[in-house]
């Protein structure tokens, strides 16, 4: 490509809360950002994501990118949990949203098809959130449109609408489906009895070109013909693979964001537990990765009573927080994590200013996530991508936890950009650099290493235990 504009990578983003497309270049350096929510329509057949308007907007965005920049490839970065049903004229099915609990009323039929975790690693989740059921369920209300469709996972599906080739990658499918047998690399015994092994169409890597965009898409945002539409990823693989791409030692990778996700390189996989809600994803590269995680994004809401980005507190704030002796107990949403059994509560007087239940919302996330390290035996480098990277009572208050365990945060506004860069350059043949990080320091560790004694004295008995039964 020859152009006095500056070339770019266009990421798109999909998140369970908010969707951005970013111009990125080689280094990691984001140029210009678009973004809007992610929305559900709750319309019938099920509460599903309005993929059209989103689709708009995308062609949109990526016109508006265009003009200021030489767009070479497109990288679809996505949330778990979401495939699409289509056909040649396209989605045959609304794309369910995970939330719905609907998928629920076949549970007995269809954990005793497709429960096991010993091969999967994939504990069984509510509502949708196991892949596997949602499609278990769409197959039984929709016999007919089901029978007719390929199933395309949602990163992919984003690439098809903009090339027109239908693949996947094993990064969706590895992220808690009950589809994917880890260890193996393969479809699981519940997936190959269901026949849906052959209904995925190609298998690709992450950072497999797809094709150009179609003709339409070309005229209707000004993308050059030979713009290259990889076929994505599962979005907290872009944030471990912006890091496992240069790095073989053992470290954990800490993705936050609606989610927080931790993903640990370098354990095995036999720390993982079924009922405290760990599992093993798949990395761009195939390979398992023991992960344990909890919807901080959403706890932490439910606590502070606003969005991360709203207040940011202060170390001050969390010494503020530490002092009052005011303790959050998990859970605060029942979406997934080691505790989504429990009702949440707050322990001691409840603070009443915005800053001080920020700072109780940000060291409640500091000691889950040192709780899932804890679980996972994690070594090595901690790096923190993401939202709550630039908390710095959350900061603080993990690093203060995890001493003398390193802990570094990510530039990364959301954990996930770098990944996709890499995906592009992998696809151009060259090697990534290695993220620039920031050591995090550590805060008042003897306390937070006391308000841990006591916080994890009120957890339930039975979630007590170190990560071995």
């Amino acid at each position: 490509m020859s152009s006095s504009r500056p070339e770019a990578v266009a990421v798109f983003d999909v998140g369970k809360s908010n969707v951005r497309l970013s111009a990125v270049n080689d280094t990691g350096v984001t140029m210009a950002t678009l973004g809007r929510q992610n929305s559900v329509d709750s319309s019938p057949p099920y509460p599903h994501f309005d993929v059209e308007a989103l689709y708009a907007w995308l062609i949109d965005g990526l016109a508006t990118l265009a003009r200021d920049f030489e767009v070479s490839s497109v990288v679809p970065v996505t949330h778990g949990a979401c495939a699409a049903l289509v056909d040649d004229a396209g989605p045959v099915l609304p794309i369910m949203d995970y939330e719905f609990r609907g998928v629920s009323d076949i549970d007995s039929d269809y954990d005793a098809s497709a429960r096991d975790f010993a091969r999967t690693a994939s504990p069984k989740l509510p509502a949708g959130l196991n892949l596997g059921r949602q499609l278990f369920w769409q197959q039984r209300q929709f016999p007919r449109e089901f029978g007719r469709a390929t199933i395309v996972p949602y990163p992919q599906y984003w690439a098809a609408r903009l090339c027109g080739v239908r693949a996947w990658e094993p990064t969706s499918l590895g992220c808690h489906t009950d589809l994917w047998e880890p260890r193996h690399g393969d479809f699981s015994t519940f997936a190959r009895t269901m026949r849906w092994d052959s209904r995925f169409g190609r298998r690709v890597s992450a950072w497999t070109p797809l094709g150009p965009p179609i003709p339409e898409v070309v005229a209707a945002t000004g993308l050059s013909s030979e713009c290259k539409i990889l076929a994505g990823i599962h979005d907290s693989n872009a944030s471990y693979l912006a890091h496992r791409a240069t790095r073989e030692d053992p470290f954990c990778v800490v993705s936050t964001g609606t989610w927080i996700v931790v993903m640990a390189h370098g354990s095995p996989l036999e720390v993982l537990r079924e009922e405290l809600d760990t599992l093993a994803n798949v990395d761009a590269f195939g390979n398992p990765v023991p992960t344990a995680r909890f919807i901080g994004g959403r706890e932490y809401t439910a606590i502070c009573g606003a969005d991360t980005g709203v207040t940011r507190p202060s170390v001050g704030d969390l010494e503020t927080i530490l002092a009052s002796g005011a303790l959050a107990i998990p859970s605060f949403a029942d979406q997934g994590g080691p505790f989504r059994a429990q009702v949440g509560r707050i322990e001691g007087n409840a603070p009443d200013t915005l800053r001080d239940r920020a700072a109780l919302a940000a060291m409640y996330c500091a000691l889950m996530t040192d709780y899932c390290l804890t679980m996972l035996e994690a070594h090595g480098d901690i790096i923190l991508e993401g939202r709550l990277a630039s908390n710095e009572a959350f900061t603080s208050a993990l690093a203060s936890l995890r001493a003398p365990q390193p802990v570094f945060r990510s530039s990364d506004q959301t954990g996930t950009l770098r990944g996709a860069v890499s995906l592009s350059l992998l696809s151009r043949g060259k090697n990534p650099e290695p993220a620039r990080l920031d050591l995090c320091a550590p805060g008042a560790v003897a306390k937070l290493k006391a308000t841990r004694s006591r916080w994890q004295g009120l957890l339930p008995t039975s979630r007590r235990a170190g990560p071995r039964a």
